[in-house]
């Protein structure tokens, strides 16, 4: 195995990872204005969802996937319907949003604590025998290949709902202005809702996805969500195309940046980077 064609398939599998879990929080963010931290812990969510249903009962792969996923969105949604709905309401300030959002990411992350424990789970029920493909010298597993596809296609597809459904034009308008969405007609309660249920969904499809390749445990989605949010900033926050580049970029900095020297620098890499954007391009790379 060549250290080089390694390197950028790990960078590639990173970045699909981190663009899918950016794509959600900016779909979030471009649409309520606010940061949702419990965003990230709803990827916890999916992945235990899996492995209830999936390693603990015996049922289908792909229905367990389903059910995980549906399950990530519905809780988004609610959420958003008994939390952060009577506070937007309420015209409460981005900071008390933000103190709400921190509170129900800490408690989704006691609760599955409470149902699982913390030990370190896998979604597999073969671990070790997973099938490896060699791609210009460097090595891919089947999971990895599924997640690189899997992040293509949700990226084209939230890229058509934008560009072609009413209901992607109707999300374009009320992030552009919320009370004037109001006045032309548009039912922005039941949009933001659905933006919840979209957003908690990808994220929670991608702790299923990390939790097939390397594992899950109660707080595997506060690093995710900071790696997710990194990459919103560097491509431009609340930009969904922002942040699928944002999300790619970062895989390759980190990986290509710990080429010479220990893994354990990939977080500090991340945020040095995050810190020069914030001081030289709060933007991003692609505004709003």
């Amino acid at each position: 195995m060549e250290i080089l064609p390694q390197l950028i398939v790990n960078s590639i599998i990173a970045g699909a990872i981190y663009a899918m879990v950016a794509l959600g929080f900016n779909l979030i963010y471009g649409t309520a204005k606010f940061f949702d931290l419990g965003y990230g812990a709803l990827a916890a969510v999916g992945g235990y969802a899996v492995f209830y249903f999936y390693k603990n009962l015996g049922l289908d792969l792909y229905l367990s996937i389903i059910l995980g996923i549906a399950i990530a969105g519905a809780i988004g949604f609610l959420i958003y319907r008994l939390v952060y709905s009577p506070l937007r309401a309420r015209k409460s300030s981005g900071m008390v949003l933000l103190v709400a959002a921190l509170g129900v990411m800490t408690a989704l992350q006691a609760i599955v604590a409470i149902l699982f424990t913390s030990q370190f789970q896998t979604l597999s029920r073969n671990a070790g025998y997973e099938r490896v493909f060699n791609v210009l010298g460097g090595v891919i597993t089947q999971t990895q290949v599924i997640i690189l596809i899997l992040g293509i296609v949700i990226m084209i597809g939230i890229a058509l709902v934008f560009r072609y459904t009413l209901f992607g034009k109707a999300i374009k308008a009320i992030g552009d202005d919320e009370e004037v969405s109001k006045i032309v007609g548009i039912n922005t309660g039941w949009i933001i809702g659905w933006v919840f249920f979209i957003g908690s969904a990808i994220a929670g499809l991608a702790g299923i996805l990390v939790g097939f390749d390397t594992g899950i445990e109660p707080t595997m989605g506060l690093s995710l969500l900071l790696k997710g949010v990194i990459a919103s900033i560097i491509g431009g926050i609340g930009n969904v195309y922002g942040g699928v580049l944002g999300g790619f970029l970062l895989g390759f900095i980190e990986n290509f940046g710990i080429w010479k020297i220990s893994g354990e620098w990939k977080d500090a890499i991340a945020f040095g980077v995050l810190i020069i954007f914030l001081l030289f391009r709060p933007k991003g790379i692609l505004r709003r």
